[in-house]
């Protein structure tokens, strides 16, 4: 005897929920914007805010650019550098590819936002990450344009286009050294060091624009998120209080350190702003000066981004003492003393 069992009842089908997409929100905000245009102007109008959104603008339009040429520079590495290539430039020994590393940044005219995901593909591509860290903090700190830019701003101080070259050499190279001895794989997120393998039958020029807008678009928020934190710190540090550092060298120094850290100029502009501090001498500057393109807000939030929060709570803050012990070195190497 055989039995048959009835065929179960389809279940209905589910209703799908609308969700709305990234362009009906702007849309919306654009909508809401202009039909409450005069409220949201008078309530915005408060010196103090256009100050800080004045800022966030500056220093996301500042470095926007070049965030692109290292995105656009990274995509390039991935689709038409192979890894042997990149392996072979380096000498093998680590402890020997780190001033080599710290060497290569000259030759690239960018900033710290283009570095990061600049490094980032190093570390795919089979670079050792403490020489990839090394070109991190050289590449915006010792690049022909920075160096321009701060002879240009420093007409009569010569030197310190020299005292600059040396604290952010050493600093990169003191700190592809320190990792090497300190650092743990751990410590980078998996997936930084992850490489994004192509589709099969994917074009070269393929891999250049899908690699190059993954990195721009997850770069670009972490810049944003630096960005309004550099602009909420900045409107709340009173200006006045430069002036009384005049006569205090040990504490213009840590001070200027603390404001290279908030304030995340672009390297290629911070010589112009610090250049203006004429009440200040010229050691506290250089510190501001070396401190900036290796550790600010924004660069902070961008490494967490690429390498994880456990790369940056422990990267960020040893960059920080260890280039303002460089800029203090190098300056009273070169400047023949405190001045």
């Amino acid at each position: 005897m055989t039995t048959t069992t009835e065929a179960e009842p389809e279940a209905p089908e589910e209703r799908r929920r609308w969700v709305p997409s990234s362009l009906e929100v702007l849309c919306l905000v654009l909508v809401l914007a202009l039909v409450f245009r005069t409220p949201l102007t008078e309530f915005f109008n408060v010196p103090e805010l256009r100050t800080g959104s004045t800022i966030f603008v500056a220093v996301c339009v500042q470095a926007l650019p070049f965030l692109v040429f290292g995105v656009l520079l990274s995509g390039l590495i991935a689709a038409y550098v192979p890894m042997s290539a990149l392996r072979k430039a380096l000498p093998r020994r680590s402890a020997l590819a780190v001033p080599v590393a710290g060497v290569a940044g000259m030759a690239l005219p960018g900033c710290e936002c283009a570095s990061v995901p600049l490094s980032r593909r190093l570390m795919q591509q089979g670079v050792a990450p403490a020489a990839a860290l090394t070109f991190l903090l050289a590449a915006p700190a010792v690049n022909p344009i920075v160096l321009v830019s701060t002879a240009v701003a420093f007409p009569g101080e010569p030197l310190m286009v020299l005292a600059r070259f040396l604290g952010s050499f050493l600093t990169a190279v003191v700190m592809g050294w320190l990792w090497l001895r300190l650092g743990k794989a751990e410590w980078i997120a998996e997936r930084a060091l992850r490489r994004h393998e192509p589709k099969a039958g994917d074009s070269k020029f393929t891999i250049f624009t899908e690699t190059a807008r993954h990195d721009l678009v997850e770069a670009g928020g972490f810049l944003v998120l630096g960005g309004v934190t550099s602009a909420a710190l900045h409107v709340l540090v009173p200006g006045s209080w430069m002036t009384s550092l005049g006569g205090q060298l040990v504490l213009g120094v840590i001070v200027m350190a603390l404001l290279a850290v908030i304030l995340a100029l672009c390297s290629e502009a911070d010589a112009f702003v610090v250049a203006s501090l004429s009440m200040l001498p010229l050691l506290p500057r250089l510190v501001f000066l070396v401190v900036g393109p290796a550790v600010d807000v924004k660069l902070i939030a961008m490494q967490a981004g690429a390498f994880g929060r456990p790369f940056a709570v422990r990267f960020a803050p040893l960059t920080f003492v260890v280039a303002i012990l460089c800029a203090v070195g190098a300056g009273l190497v070169v400047f023949g003393g405190f001045r």
